[in-house]
C-alpha cells in the first residue's frame, strides 16, 4: 500500500539548486512506485498563489535579499489542516528553517512521525559571512546560536539523514542520534554518456580541438570558483588549448566576473548565467571535465551528474568529496585551496580523460534515484514501524 507523505522545504522551483534537486529526484521515484508525495514550500509573496503542479502548496513569503531565489515563509502553520485532509503517513523535512520548523511543529502537535534531511552546512562560517546580518553583534549571535538550532531540530526528528558518511559523522559529533547515509540520486534516464555536446559547445563558442573545464552551481564566496579562476590563469599561460565555463548564478557573479577580468581571463573563462534543467545534461555533455573546488559539500549532487555524463571530476579534497572521489579512477583531488594543485590535477584529467570514464559511469550507477529511493524507504519504514 502507498504512503502519503509530506516533503517540507524553504527552498524549491523555480530555484534550481542541490535541495530542489534531491526533492526532484525523490518525489519523481517515489510517486513511480505508487506512493503520493505533497510538497509544502514557500513562495515569494510577489507571486500569484497557484502552482502548476499538483500536491503543491506554496505558502507566502518574504524575499531572502541576499539569496533573492529563496523566499521565508510569513505564516505556514495553516499547512496543519491540510495534512490532515491528506491522510499523511510520515512529514520529511529537506530544510530545517522557518517550513522545516512548521513540520517540526506539525509533528508534536498532531503526532506524526517526522524525518529529517541535513543538506546544506548553514552553520559554515563562510556562510555565516557572506548570508547572515552584517551588524558584527547580530552575526556573533547568529554563529553561535545557529548551531544550538541545528542540534535541537534534528535531535527532535524520529531519524535524520546525511548525504554522506562525512556528514552522518558531522551530525553524530553534534549528539544527534538516528542518522543514516542516504545520498542524493541521479536520474541516469537524463544524465548519460549518450547525450550530444555538439551544439551546446558549438553555442559557447568553443573550438574544434579545445578542452571544456566545467564549474556548475551557485556562484558564492563558499563555492571557492576562486581556485579554480586562479588555477585557469596558471594553466592558460601555457596552454591555449584549454576554456573554462562558469555555469550558474549567484549573490557573488559579480565578484568572479571582476576576478575574471583581473586575471586577464576574458577569452578563457565563459560565464554562462542560469542553467535550465533542460540544458544541464548537454552542458555536462559539452564538457570534458568538473572542477569543484568547493569545501562546502555535503555531497555535490553536480559531480554525481558529471559522472553519470562520463565526465572526470576534479574536486577539493574535503568532506564529501573525499569519498567520493576516487584519484585515478573517477577523477583527481586536490587539497582544499591550492589552485596550483587543481591546475595541476585539471592537467592531468584532460590529458586523460578516456581513462576515467568507465569509473565515472560506475560511480554514479550507484546513485541511481532507484537505489537511492531504496534506502530512503528503508528509513521511512524503520520510523513508522517504532
Amino acid at each position: 500500500m502507498g504512503l502519503n507523505i509530506a516533503f517540507y522545504t524553504d527552498t524549491y522551483l523555480p530555484a534550481v539548486d542541490g535541495v530542489v534537486t534531491s526533492i526532484l529526484n525523490f518525489r519523481s521515484e517515489l510517486e513511480r512506485r505508487g506512493h503520493k508525495v505533497y510538497l509544502f514550500g514557500s513562495r515569494n509573496i510577489t507571486r500569484g498563489s497557484s502552482h502548476p503542479e499538483s500536491r503543491v502548496f506554496l505558502y507566502p513569503g518574504l524575499e531572502f535579499r541576499p539569496y533573492p531565489q529563496y523566499s521565508l515563509a510569513l505564516f505556514p502553520y495553516n499547512s496543519m489542516n491540510k495534512l490532515k485532509s491528506l491522510e499523511i503517513d510520515l512529514l520529511h523535512a529537506h530544510t530545517p528553517f522557518i517550513m522545516g520548523f512548521a513540520a517540526l511543529v506539525s509533528s508534536k502537535v498532531q503526532k506524526y512521525p517526522l524525518v529529517g534531511s541535513y543538506h546544506t552546512l548553514i552553520n559554515n562560517r563562510e556562510v555565516i559571512k557572506a548570508y547572515y546580518p552584517k551588524n558584527k553583534q547580530l552575526k556573533r549571535f547568529t554563529s553561535r546560536y545557529l548551531l544550538k538550532y541545528v542540534k535541537f531540530f534534528y535531535r527532535k526528528c524520529n531519524a535524520t539523514t546525511a548525504p554522506s558518511h562525512a556528514i552522518m559523522g558531522m551530525l553524530q559529533r553534534y549528539g544527534i542520534e538516528n542518522v543514516s547515509v542516504v545520498p542524493n540520486s541521479v536520474d541516469l534516464k537524463v544524465f548519460n554518456g549518450r547525450v550530444s555536446g555538439e551544439a551546446m559547445r558549438e553555442s559557447l563558442g568553443m573550438r574544434d580541438g579545445e578542452k571544456m573545464v566545467l564549474y556548475l552551481g551557485r556562484l558564492s564566496r563558499e563555492k571557492r570558483i576562486d581556485v579554480m579562476l586562479r588555477a585557469a590563469s596558471k594553466i592558460t599561460r601555457k596552454r591555449k588549448d584549454i576554456r573554462f565555463v562558469v555555469g550558474g548564478a549567484g549573490p557573488s557573479e559579480a565578484y568572479y566576473k571582476g576576478m575574471a577580468r583581473r586575471l586577464g581571463l576574458q577569452k578563457n573563462v565563459i560565464f554562462t548565467g542560469s542553467v535550465s534543467r533542460r540544458q544541464l545534461p548537454k552542458l555536462y555533455a559539452a564538457a570534458d571535465a568538473l572542477c569543484l573546488p568547493s569545501t562546502f559539500e555535503t555531497q555535490g549532487i553536480v559531480s554525481l551528474e558529471a559522472m553519470a555524463s562520463g565526465k572526470p571530476v576534479v574536486g577539493a579534497n574535503y568532506l564529501a568529496l573525499k569519498e567520493l572521489i576516487k584519484s585515478g579512477k573517477n577523477g583527481e583531488k586536490f587539497r582544499p585551496g591550492d589552485y596550483i594543485a587543481c591546475a595541476e590535477k585539471i592537467e592531468k584529467v584532460l590529458n586523460n580523460t578516456d581513462a576515467y570514464i568507465n569509473n565515472a559511469l560506475e560511480t554514479a550507477k550507484e546513485f541511481s534515484k532507484e537505489k537511492v529511493t531504496d534506502k530512503l524507504l528503508d528509513v521511512y519504514n524503520l520510523v513508522l514501524a517504532a
